[in-house]
């Protein structure tokens, strides 16, 4: 007996894969099928306080809101991967944040290239806006579906340039899109191609950017300052408000 209760406790200290539930219930079969939710085995520490630098949480579907987030986040097809939560200074965390490893666009899956951790809620808006602003827009006016989304992050534990406020992104709540490419080979982006690439590719990027501002609270491009000549901010909801330029 002592020795089939060492195996089984064994087999459970080995296993580091978790799903996250869709409701209370703890069944298999009230469980979302996500493409990505394995936590891996690192022991995970106490619950955090907020405030509490350096601290790590458990993973963020501990909530209705929470698992309500990854299911639609799940719904529009997204792969992600469910973190735990994080404090990491002053003002900064990443709380109830995933990370996305692919997009669904209407014909294939999407890649997204060096983005971190990012709100639940803002992936899913970024899943969506993916597919049904920017895939449709590749298509109907570029001629070729998207391959990729390029980023420059999520997360970043800092300031708003210039001021003593912290950025949307010290939480995780924007991310900074660059460019992006077609699945033919081409890359669009806002350095090179704002002002200088072709008629229908100034006006693919004017139409994302307007298909963005349906879907985020604030976003930021070329037309707003210098700092953003290279990229559009998308930044989650925040009290209902809106910003767009």
């Amino acid at each position: 007996m002592k020795r089939v209760a060492s195996l089984l406790l064994a087999a459970t200290l080995v296993s580091g894969c978790t799903l996250v539930p869709e409701s209370g219930s703890r069944s298999a079969a009230s469980q979302p099928r996500y493409a990505m939710t394995t936590t891996g085995s690192t022991p995970r520490s106490p619950v955090a306080q907020p405030g509490s630098i350096g601290t790590t949480a458990p993973p963020v579907a501990v909530t209705g809101e929470a698992r309500q987030c990854l299911t639609e986040l799940s719904a529009v097809g997204a792969q992600f991967t469910a973190l735990p939560d994080r404090y990491t200074g002053e003002g900064c965390s990443t709380v109830g944040t995933v990370h996305l490893a692919a997009l669904r666009g209407d014909i294939s899956n999407m890649s997204i290239s060096n983005i971190g951790p990012v709100q639940c809620g803002v992936g899913t808006a970024f899943a969506a806006w993916a597919r049904f602003g920017v895939d449709r827009a590749a298509r109907q006016l570029l001629g070729s579906p998207l391959a990729r989304i390029e980023t420059m992050g999520s997360y970043a534990c800092r300031n708003v340039a210039g001021s003593a406020r912290r950025s949307a992104h010290a939480t995780a709540g924007a991310i900074d899109v660059s460019g992006f490419v077609l699945e033919d080979g081409r890359r669009i982006s806002l350095t090179e191609d704002w002002h200088g690439g072709t008629s229908a590719e100034r006006e693919f990027l004017r139409t994302v950017q307007r298909s963005a501002c349906k879907r985020f609270g604030t976003v930021l491009g070329p037309e707003y300052n210098a700092a953003h000549r290279d990229h559009f901010h998308l930044e989650g909801v925040i009290d209902g408000s809106s910003f767009c330029r």
